[in-house]
Parts: structure tokens; C-alpha cells; sequence
């Protein structure tokens, strides 16, 4: 029987969640567009947040790069859970609160995937000083 690899499971729902949404993001659909209009950053922040969760959710599969995939979704999920507690609410546009779920398992998803791969971080930043 073959072992599942966690990582690579929760990496897959990781991108899978942060892909998914691009579509939104990327089409300009009125959820998005309501969200990123409340917080005074539409489109460019409805755009950017994209491109960037769209690069994070690629680089997360590279030994080199997976550290800084991770650490970056986990500072862009941070500000998608500040925004809806303190500006959005829990709730947008009657979801449920399904927006506040995804963004707060990827920032624990990441957050996890952070700790394990600090070591890559250390290692590298011990390369440097060499």
C-alpha cells in the first residue's frame, strides 16, 4: 500500500483553492469586483492579488521556490482574513461565509507548509553569507 505524501495533498488543495478563484478575479465577476471596490483597490487590486496567487499556487511545486510560494500566500491570505473582520465582514454578497473559510484554510495550509519549509529559507540565507 502506498503512503499518501501530505505535503503534497494539501499543496494540491492549496492551489486548487487559489486557482479556482482566479477565475473570478480574472472575469471581473461582481463578487469579486463588490469586494475589491469596498476596499478601495479595484481592479488593480483585484488583478494583482490574482497574478499573485496565480504564481504562488505554480511555485509551490519547486524545491527552490515552495518556502516563498508558501510564505507568500500566507501574507496574502492574512490580508484577505484582515479585510473581511475588519471591512468586509465574514459574510459577502449572501456566501455564507465560504470567502472567510477558503482564505482562512489556505492560511493555515500555508502556514503549516511555511513551518515545514523554513529549513530551505535557513539553508539558503546560510548559502548567502558563505
Amino acid at each position: 500500500m502506498k503512503t499518501i505524501n501530505l505535503q503534497l495533498v494539501l499543496k494540491i488543495a492549496l492551489a486548487i483553492i487559489l486557482v479556482q478563484t482566479l477565475f473570478f478575479k480574472f472575469t471581473a465577476s461582481q463578487e469579486s469586483v463588490y469586494i475589491f471596490s469596498k476596499l478601495n483597490v479595484e481592479p488593480y487590486g483585484r488583478i494583482g492579488s490574482g497574478i499573485i496567487e496565480l504564481f504562488a499556487s505554480f511555485l509551490l511545486f519547486f524545491k527552490r521556490t515552495k518556502f516563498y510560494a508558501s510564505l507568500t500566500v500566507l501574507g496574502t491570505m492574512l490580508g484577505a482574513i484582515v479585510s473581511h473582520v475588519t471591512v468586509l465582514g465574514i459574510e459577502v454578497m449572501n456566501d455564507g461565509g465560504m470567502l472567510f473559510l477558503l482564505a482562512s484554510v489556505c492560511f493555515f495550509i500555508s502556514a503549516y507548509l511555511v513551518f515545514l519549509y523554513k529549513n530551505d529559507f535557513i539553508n539558503d540565507f546560510n548559502q548567502l553569507k558563505k
